[in-house]
């Protein structure tokens, strides 16, 4: 995609400045106040940390785009992402808070964005290029649809995210938000893994776009604990425009059962994924609790569950990209 690196980084920094609202706005919201048992929070009382994480995410995804999922880009965006949550734990555990302190660290994020963006691209033109501009190799196609496909179930993570009292409108507020950027994250990644951009796909990725912002509204307007329908119809619109956009037209056109399949992967994938992910991982390794107290926050009520629910839906977003980044006919066929 011609554009794939101005709107990649664009999209990146606005990830950051989500990232920094949370931290600042957001979280100061969920922490109770004093140590009393009484007042240990409940099930998904530290969601601005799910949102905050699902934002750092955007930005490696955005990262990946900006490269046209080239390796060189690829791989310093998931390190930056990792790197980016162990500092996030250490910002979080010294409080910040207010306007002053989110101009700083939206400042700082992007500074670091573009420093670490001004490098791989002096390193890209350091090296010459194998082929011909805006045209993506069969690798970087797949990275980017993968990309895609995990912006996509993030999309539905953030969409779905609920609190223990839901009540806040700022939750209403940074779910759309984050839900919103990641819904224009996949559609330009899938987008960008085209073999050619023609007429027909931005049109289709306009359209998708404005399906899927549509979705994620209604899926915010259900009442907490009926929006698993809104969510499951979201995915399926989501993930099956990414694959009409980013899969090969043989002949100009799509092979429609082929999308018809990743169809009904799409309507069942992310749940039964997350799913599975996620009660192997709440049993075994407490990874929520110990974000939490390495953050210096209250325990979670025993009764209750520590859930990280952004690190299952990244998890989910892998696994559905397994089996819906295969852009090519012959990808697919090896399915068989």
């Amino acid at each position: 995609m011609r554009f794939a690196r101005s709107v990649g980084l664009l999209l990146s920094a606005a990830a950051v400045v989500l990232w920094a609202y949370g931290v600042t706005v957001l979280q100061p919201l969920t922490e109770p106040i004093g140590p009393w048992s009484e007042s240990l929070p409940g099930n998904n009382a530290y969601w601005a940390r799910d949102l905050r994480f699902l934002a750092i995410m955007a930005v490696a995804i955005g990262l990946v785009l900006a490269g046209r999922g080239h390796l060189r880009w690829s791989q310093p965006a998931v390190a930056l992402g990792g790197l980016w949550v162990a500092a996030d734990v250490a910002i979080d555990r010294a409080d910040p808070a207010g306007v002053e302190a989110t101009v700083l660290l939206a400042v700082s994020g992007c500074a670091v964005l573009a420093a670490l963006a001004a490098v791989l691209h002096w390193r890209e033109r350091a090296t010459p290029p194998a082929r011909e501009r805006g045209t993506p190799s069969a690798v970087e196609r797949k990275a980017l649809t993968g990309a895609a496909c995990v912006a996509g179930v993030l999309a539905l993570v953030a969409a779905g995210i609920e609190s223990p009292t839901d009540r806040e409108p700022e939750l209403n507020q940074g779910a759309l938000a984050t839900a919103a950027l990641l819904v224009v994250l996949a559609v330009g990644a899938a987008l960008a893994a085209a073999p050619a951009r023609t007429q027909a796909r931005v049109g289709l990725a306009a359209g998708l776009v404005v399906a899927a912002l549509l979705g994620v509204g209604l899926a915010r307007a259900a009442p907490p604990g009926s929006r698993l329908l809104p969510e499951v119809a979201l995915g399926a619109v989501l993930l099956t425009g990414i694959t009409v956009l980013a899969w090969d037209w043989p002949g100009g056109r799509p092979i429609w059962w082929h999308h018809a399949l990743a169809a009904l992967v799409a309507v069942v994938g992310p749940t039964v994924f997350l799913l599975a992910t996620a009660i192997p991982i709440m049993i075994l390794l407490p990874i929520g609790a110990t974000f939490t107290r390495l953050a210096g926050n209250s325990p979670i009520n025993g009764a209750d569950s520590d859930v990280l629910i952004s690190l299952f839906g990244l998890l989910s977003g892998l696994a559905m990209s397994l089996l819906l980044a295969r852009p090519s006919v012959e990808d697919r066929r090896r399915l068989r």
